[in-house]
């Protein structure tokens, strides 16, 4: 099993690499879809080894910013089960579009596994239409309406808790947070530069009554009254800084939450009984990919039921197929209050969300 996995973004690659959803906004590949499982060939057909031959061999280049732990649980045993040599390439998700940008007269990548929705949605014309044939079982919400995303797993946003210093505080939704004896004590990324604080900002707004809401743009301006100014600089800081103690409470996303609980951390995950929002990580095939049936075949792949269930069962990410199984140290979708995202319009006035609340963050800091 051959296998390469770049950790870092890499600056060596040639100078010829780098040369050159609504429903109805893409219409969906019509051609047939390399299968994860093998496949039958009709009876008298005298061209079955062309379709063999597109199930696995050759190359693969997935550009991620998936986590090691996902990458290790899906990249060997694609290569093993197919026979293909992938490489692997690892870091931001707007840093590898941006690449992707850049490569788009002559594609170096032929898949973009992890990564927002919106972005990808935003990027529509960085992507080959395809929807994989396994997209019928997954969960409706998250299905592959728009022709080019493939949902693969979800993230929800969460609060998070360190158990050894919260005593009698309650905290059980976002309400709880502008309670007084947490100002200066909870942590949060930057919604304007962090793809999970951003995030969270639209779960704060959906949950507390809409993006338009004045009362829910209130409810932004006294918690970031509450957080007086303590923005962390990374996502991870959050999680890490409740875990080592520097924090009571932080606004963070499931996965990494759900890994220190795992880990025997002081910590807590609390879903917000307001609702909690959960986003689809997208996967997408570069237009014009070199490796085009791999990366079709990839993309059936993760959405298999084998790697659904492999994922489900071992890591702290949720799998987006209906009938996937599940771990036991992961909370049950059915315990909690899941509310729903409105995708399209998120992405369509991100910048306008941004904008809002950096000016209500500014009046805050200047009013000091």
């Amino acid at each position: 099993m051959k296998k390469t996995i770049a950790l870092a973004m890499a600056l060596t690659m040639t100078a010829a690499a780098l040369a050159g959803c609504s429903s109805s906004s893409s219409t969906p590949a019509t051609t047939a879809a390399p299968k994860a499982e093998a496949g039958t060939e009709a009876a008298g057909d005298t061209k079955a080894a062309e379709p063999e031959a597109k199930k696995g061999g050759g190359k693969l280049v997935v550009y991620s910013p998936n986590s090691e732990g996902l990458m290790n649980a899906t990249i060997p045993l694609f290569e093993e089960k197919y026979g293909v040599d992938v490489e692997v390439i690892q870091a931001g998700t707007g840093e590898l579009v941006k690449r992707i940008q850049s490569e788009k007269n002559d594609p170096y990548a032929d898949v973009l596994f992890g990564g927002s929705w919106s972005l990808a949605f935003d990027n529509e014309d960085l992507w080959e239409p395809y929807i994989s044939p396994n997209d019928s079982g997954v969960l409706d919400a998250y299905k592959n309406t728009c022709g080019f995303i493939t949902g693969n797993v979800l993230d929800g946003s969460c609060l998070i808790v360190n158990t050894d210093l919260i005593g009698d505080i309650k905290v059980e939704g976002y309400a709880d947070l502008l309670n007084p004896e947490l100002k200066g004590k909870i942590a949060t990324a930057d919604p304007a530069n962090s793809s999970s604080a951003f995030a969270q900002l639209t779960n704060i707004l959906l949950a507390m009554g809409g993006y338009e809401d004045d009362a829910a743009w209130k409810y932004v301006e006294d918690l970031f009254t509450n957080i007086d100014g303590k923005i962390i600089e990374s996502s991870s800081g959050v999680y890490k800084g409740v875990a080592d103690g520097e924090y009571l409470v932080g606004l963070s996303y499931e996965d990494p939450c759900a890994q220190l609980v795992k880990d025997g951390a002081p910590v807590k995950i609390i879903y917000p009984t307001e609702g909690s929002v959960y986003l689809p990580a997208s996967a997408t095939i570069v237009k014009g990919a070199k490796n085009m049936d791999n990366a079709k075949l990839f993309i059936d792949f993760i959405i298999s039921e084998e790697v659904q269930n492999i994922w489900g069962t071992t890591l702290t990410n949720r799998p987006v197929l209906k009938d996937a199984k599940t771990s036991d140290f992961m909370t049950p979708m059915s315990d909690i209050y899941v509310i729903e995202e409105d995708i399209p319009y998120v992405s369509a006035h991100k910048k306008e969300l941004v904008n809002k609340y950096t000016d209500i963050f500014t009046s805050i800091e200047s009013s000091k």
